[in-house]
């Protein structure tokens, strides 16, 4: 967690500095409110297809596989990269592996843990699962906020992540060197 000096951006706001003040707790409640009810829209765009039928949490971990060099990573890797607990990550890649778009294989550079590779199955919903869920993204948030203050918003959010927080954009194969579908 990142800490402002007093009198800087993130300085309490009053005497004893627990309390929000109005604007601040509207602002907090606005935030928690549109996080949530985006993340509902982006998976309920993705899910309502019957030839995709994901959750976000399962898009992301595609995305996540597809930019990753070979197309795997650790499973514990995989849980950072996704934000997702260990058990949690477990279960759904279970769910996708009965799907056949991942597999479980033991890792080859050390035999002991377990890695997570994006089978072609998964590649192809991928990239049937991309135009629908990047169209909500412009729909529900873009063609609403606009370019500008899109990138103002990451800018804003990404000082609450820690400097190693892994959200870098990778490529996955087949995209001709444009950015990942996000």
């Amino acid at each position: 967690m990142h800490t402002m000096k007093a009198g800087g951006a993130g300085a309490p706001s009053t005497a004893d500095g627990l309390w929000l003040s109005g604007d601040e707790q509207e602002a907090w409640r606005t935030y928690l409110y549109a996080t949530t009810l985006l993340a509902d829209r982006f998976s309920e765009a993705l899910q309502s297809d019957p030839e995709i039928a994901l959750t976000l949490g399962e898009y992301e971990i595609l995305v996540r596989l597809s930019e990753a060099e070979d197309q795997f990573l650790r499973m514990s890797e995989l849980a950072d990269k996704v934000v997702h607990s260990r058990s949690r990550l477990t279960h759904t890649v279970s769910r996708m592996e009965k799907r056949g778009l991942v597999e479980r294989v033991r890792c080859a550079a050390d035999g002991r843990g377990r890695q997570a590779q994006l089978t072609r199955e998964g590649r192809e919903m991928l990239e049937r699962a991309a135009p629908v869920h990047v169209r909500s993204v412009r729909t529900h948030l873009l063609d609403v906020i606009g370019h500008d203050d899109l990138l103002e918003l990451g800018r804003i959010l990404g000082r609450t992540l820690d400097e190693d927080a892994p959200i870098a954009i990778g490529c996955p194969a087949g995209h001709g060197g444009e950015a990942a579908p996000r």
